[in-house]
């Protein structure tokens, strides 16, 4: 009665309001957005009171957690591509854009002092590459004292879409070495992470190390990371502005659902290893879970950049939310 009663006032007065009948969604899925999801979420509970209820469990049990439709949403940093999305009957797009980097513990050398050739970095990973004096990484990094360690590599111990986009970079780099995989078996002794925080973690702890993981939690744990060489030859630090350079030559698509891998792309300052994470919604499911899902990330297209940035993401370009809106309409939403 409380509710009805607000709204007959707000009505009668002609007051806004954006929603008194609050809804609850639940996702499952993709640790690389998590940082971003969780601040979404708390603010738009703030606002509206509705629950997004999120559980960053990685890529693979995303996808798992909406084929099966135990989830109104799945999160994952791996597209599907067609014949996936039409055999799980799954809807995709885009949410936000970001970066992987390679972090490193190394003593006396700063965060963007060292710097990697994709050669350098492929061989870290197959074992090819055992020491950090290697003669192809001191040959890219002559002033810094690189110690004769082994070098530990540290990986994701889950199927995980941010190992899917770091292996579509490496098999960019080093084609004959390397296949896109979300849990691939690494030829170099290597020590797993469960999840993009588990393998920062340990990067932190343990000297010597180096592994992939998402920008936003180089920030948060302050992680030493490395430039790296992109297509162009150039060396380059992991940045907002250099992300964002990459970002221009990514190509979204309605009638494809966005599929698109974006790393490696041209430009001088491009940041080599970027990638986008996507949200996989069950074709089946009511038009009025579908409305929930979308009003929340609507929400976050129209309020979230601010803190995107801030987190170390790159919020989608004007042009390719407005796409998505369009994508929305087609499927039976109708957002407001």
């Amino acid at each position: 009665m409380k509710k009805r009663s607000t709204l007959f006032i707000i009505l009668f007065f002609g007051l806004s309001f954006v929603d008194l009948f609050a809804f609850e969604v639940k996702g499952r899925g993709a640790t690389f957005p998590a940082p971003l999801y969780q601040a979404w979420i708390r603010d738009y509970y703030n606002l509206t009171e509705n629950q997004i209820n999120f559980t960053p469990t990685g890529s693979g049990d995303g996808i798992k957690s909406a084929r099966r439709r135990m989830v109104d949403f799945g999160a994952s940093d791996t597209p599907l591509d067609k014949k996936l999305r039409d055999k799980y009957g799954l809807d995709m797009f885009p949410s936000v854009t970001g970066a992987i980097v390679l972090a490193y513990n190394l003593p006396n050398v700063r965060d963007n002092e060292l710097k990697l050739t994709g050669k350098a970095i492929a061989g870290i990973f197959d074992g090819t590459i055992a020491y950090w004096d290697d003669a192809t990484i001191k040959s890219n990094n002559p002033d810094l004292k690189l110690p004769h360690e082994k070098i530990i590599p540290i990986v994701r111990a889950d199927k995980s879409g941010t190992t899917y986009n770091f292996t579509y970079y490496l098999a960019q780099v080093a084609p004959d070495r390397y296949k896109t995989s979300k849990q691939p078996e690494w030829k170099a002794s290597t020590i797993g992470g469960k999840g993009n925080s588990g393998v920062s973690a340990t990067i932190s702890q343990l000297k010597y190390s180096i592994g992939y993981t998402e920008y936003s939690y180089k920030i948060e744990l302050g992680l030493s990371a490395a430039r790296i060489e992109n297509k162009e030859g150039s060396f380059v630090s992991p940045t907002i502005e250099n992300f964002q350079e990459a970002m221009k030559y990514a190509s979204w698509s309605i009638e494809n659902d966005f599929y698109a891998m974006i790393a490696y792309s041209n430009g001088k300052n491009a940041y080599p290893i970027v990638a986008a994470t996507f949200i996989l919604m069950p074709r089946d499911m009511l038009i009025e879970d579908k409305t929930n899902v979308a009003r929340f990330f609507d929400y976050a297209f129209r309020t979230g950049d601010e803190e995107a940035i801030r987190q170390g993401y790159v919020p989608l370009p004007l042009e390719t939310k407005n796409m998505i809106r369009n994508y929305w309409k087609l499927k039976g939403v109708k957002l407001w």
